[in-house]
């Protein structure tokens, strides 16, 4: 598959990092020749200097036989026009943009995107996807990190384990007997700062933080084997009104919980467009960090509160200031990944990286087949793979305990017939069976082999 990706900052590169590892022909197309020299020397990719929307430079990129154009560069209108260029000019099949601002998401303008006007295929809203992720965390309270996977049918839950928890100190494969029902296993396992891929004999200790996949229906019993609660928050204080702020506070009105909310934003502008917005929910026009507006919206009696505004140092620090004022749990959104270690030392609870949230909705939708997404774990330390089996698969036909799975990766759901099941050694995997694997990242190339295709199929 021939894709040319326009933009190569940090969705781009990661972008273009899992697309050339499966071999397809990939060029990046920035204006930023620094950015462009960064993916060329890394990846094995093409790199052409320039504006992205130039018919000249999208050609010299290859547009005439491109299967796909992914637009994500930092301007939705270069985005929108570099669509309408690759349609128009060089009928590009499949068109991706990445658009930011929420007036062209609105869905009554939506029939903006057909062929006949803005021939855009897929739109993703970075901060509707985050928006989206901080949800999830509010809905999984006890977890550090949230994904779903299979539709919604199974969620990946990151979990620290407690000095109280029951199960400390048992082997993975006496709870596996133990609690035979449960679909549910445990695929990752951080310990002293190094993720690995724990054996059947493994124990679990205090202080570890756990990976563990299990049914959506069988997350409230997963929880509370693994010592947590699951009682969601009633009182919920946003720090930040921005596009993430705005969409978590709409979605949370929307719910059929009643979810009493409050949110602080400093920008007076964007404090009176989110309380024009907002019908239920409460907002203050003030600064996040100060105590007395902390207090004013409640922060001591406040269950949850995520701090979402644009900065990720603003972030952290409101996150330890809410804990130290009573909150009973903090959420920071954080774009830089090198920062996630210091998230258990500040004793923040749970946190959102926008970039892999980003760049696994795009994955979603440029798959073909095999590879439904990729959810990228801390600083890219491991990768989950949700992908179908095809008849050329190795894996095809053979039962689990018979498939050479490489030493850091396990299987962590299989949705089989429909129906999400729990992987176990004698189940068998066929053509059309979906599976959800974990990886660390130096395993990442032999599961892709694992999944590998024909060159005929693409």
């Amino acid at each position: 598959m021939k894709v040319i990706i326009c933009g190569a900052g940090q969705v781009g590169w990661q972008i273009a990092r899992h697309l050339s590892r499966e071999n397809n022909d990939v060029t990046v197309v920035d204006n930023n020749p620094d950015l462009v020299r960064r993916a060329t020397d890394t990846l094995d990719v093409q790199g052409i200097t320039g504006f992205a929307s130039y018919p000249d430079i999208l050609d010299r990129a290859g547009a005439r036989d491109a299967d796909m154009v992914i637009a994500a560069t930092f301007s939705d209108e270069v985005n929108m026009v570099t669509c309408q260029v690759a349609h128009s000019i060089f009928a590009v099949p499949r068109k991706i943009a990445r658009l930011r601002a929420q007036s062209y998401l609105t869905a009554i303008y939506s029939d903006l995107y057909r062929r006949e006007h803005l021939p855009i295929d897929v739109v993703i809203s970075p901060e509707r996807e985050v928006a989206k992720a901080a949800l999830r965390r509010l809905n999984s309270p006890s977890t550090f990190e949230a994904e779903d996977f299979l539709g919604g049918e199974a969620r990946l839950l990151g979990i620290r384990l407690d000095a109280d928890c029951p199960v400390l100190n048992t082997p993975l494969k006496q709870l596996s007997e133990l609690f035979s029902t449960l679909r549910a296993i445990v695929v990752g396992v951080r310990r002293d700062g190094n993720l690995i891929a724990p054996d059947p004999g493994d124990q679990l200790f205090a202080e570890d933080q756990i990976y563990v996949f299990t049914h959506e229906s069988d997350t409230a019993r997963t929880l509370e084997i693994f010592g947590k609660p699951v009682k969601r928050p009633e009182r919920v204080i946003i720090l930040g009104g921005g596009n993430v702020g705005l969409g978590v506070a709409q979605e949370l009105e929307a719910s059929s919980t009643r979810i009493r909310a409050r949110m602080i934003e400093m920008n007076r502008a964007n404090a009176e467009r989110a309380a024009d917005a907002l019908s239920r929910t409460i907002v203050l026009h003030g600064d996040g960090l100060d105590v007395d507006i902390l207090r004013e919206a409640g922060v001591e009696r406040t269950d949850a509160v995520l701090c979402v505004t644009s900065d990720d140092k603003t972030n952290l620090l409101a996150s330890v200031r809410v804990k130290s004022l009573g909150a009973k749990m903090a959420i920071a959104l954080v774009n830089d990944p090198t920062m996630v270690p210091l998230m258990e030392a500040l004793d923040i609870d749970a946190y959102v990286n926008p970039r892999a949230t980003t760049v696994s909705s795009i994955l979603r939708h440029i798959r073909h087949g095999r590879v439904r997404g990729v959810y990228s774990i801390g600083d890219a330390e491991a990768e989950v793979i949700e992908a179908q089996v095809l008849s050329t698969s190795p894996i095809a036909g053979k039962a689990i305990r018979d498939i050479d799975f490489p030493e850091g990766a396990l299987l962590g759901a299989v949705r089989k017939g429909g129906k999400v099941v729990r992987p176990t050694g004698s189940l068998r995997i066929e053509e059309g069976d979906t599976v959800v694997i974990f990886a660390l990242s130096k395993d990442v190339p032999g599961v892709e082999a694992l999944l590998r295709v024909s060159v005929d199929f693409f």
